[in-house]
């Protein structure tokens, strides 16, 4: 695995594959003395999924990878399909994601990924059969040379690839194949699914196990209706979310304030917070789901900046008090547990 100190992984598109193909063949006829440039993720070692969450199970698949890039001497890439097939295929039962595209980089340079090639899924894409997408993606787009997947890959129209066909493939082209056994805990598979599922159900601390990192969300702080500033909790209003917001309740959370409309001192400043996920009962609101950060030990000006979210526990489900004094109560203790969590 690779050291805390790797470089980031490049996020490069497919499409620039293509481009960078042409302008070789354009320079074909070139100057010896200066080659063509060559990709950054030819002749080395390829794993092709959606990555969701870089979870346990992945990130045994991607050491692996990087161990396979050693060993045939080129990049370890990472292909992943986005949007996730499920959406173009079924749109309205498709999965809510759990990383964005720059999250899974952040987290796979930890493991020492050079490159991830972020691949449109199109249905004219997934109507692709099994050895057409292995020749388009693997042989000429990536020129690989070793691929690492797990027991349950398929690829192809009507997922007429798996792991036996894949493997046939590889040895027509002299490459490397390694299947990578599933990351087991209590008898089930980690899985993307099920890490949504723990985190839809507010189990925090169970999905950040099978993650081996904190869940994340990133948004944009927007006006709400600043009760709670008067009541002497004010919270930031969360929205833009593009991941899956855990189970309505209050939790204990790190926020990290960024982007460029951060204040003087406060980029990537990290805070402990009390975040309340749904609606306000005490004030019989029934609205649609919120998620409101209340950042202790910060009394600047969060409007229209970025915050990033770093789930660590659940405290308690969402409560109804009988008026705002015991509310307020409970928001002192809401905030003891948070500093007795995050030291």
């Amino acid at each position: 695995m690779s050291s805390p100190c790797s470089p980031p992984t490049q996020i490069l598109m497919l499409d620039a594959l293509d481009s960078r193909a042409s302008a070789r063949e354009g320079d074909a006829s070139g100057d010896a003395l200066n080659p063509p440039e060559r990709p950054p993720v030819s002749h080395g070692a390829v794993s092709i999924g959606n990555f969701d969450g870089v979870h346990a199970g992945h990130r045994e698949l991607l050491s692996r990878t990087r161990a396979n890039a050693d060993a045939v001497g080129g990049p370890a890439v990472v292909v992943v399909l986005d949007p996730h097939p499920a959406s173009v295929l079924r749109p309205h039962s498709a999965p809510t994601r759990l990383t964005t595209i720059e999250r899974r980089a952040e987290l796979m340079s930890e493991i020492g990924i050079d490159t991830l090639v972020v691949c449109p899924v199109s249905i004219e894409f997934l109507n692709r059969t099994a050895n057409d997408f292995f020749d388009y993606l693997i042989v000429e787009r990536l020129q690989a040379k070793a691929v690492v997947e797990g027991p349950n890959f398929f690829f192809g129209r009507d997922r007429g690839g798996d792991v036996h066909v894949l493997k046939d493939l590889c040895e027509q082209s002299g490459m490397r194949l390694e299947v990578v056994h599933p990351r087991i805990d209590d008898g089930r598979l980690i899985s993307s699914s099920r890490i949504r599922e723990a985190i839809s159900a507010g189990q925090i601390e169970f999905a950040n196990t099978m993650l081996q990192s904190n869940y994340r969300i990133s948004g944009r702080v927007t006006t709400g209706e600043r009760r709670g500033r008067q009541i002497g909790f004010p919270t930031a209003n969360l929205t833009d979310i593009q991941t899956l917001v855990p189970d309505n309740g209050v939790y204990a959370a790190k926020v990290t304030i960024g982007g460029s409309n951060a204040g003087l001192g406060d980029s990537d400043r990290e805070l402990r917070a009390a975040v309340h996920v749904g609606p306000n009962p005490t004030f019989d609101e029934k609205r649609r789901t919120k998620v409101e950060v209340h950042c202790l030990d910060y009394d600047g000006d969060l409007y229209d900046q970025d915050l990033t979210v770093e789930w660590i526990a659940r405290i308690r489900p969402i409560e109804k008090f009988t008026d705002v004094d015991a509310l307020k109560q409970q928001l002192h203790r809401d905030v003891a547990r948070v500093r007795a969590i995050i030291q």
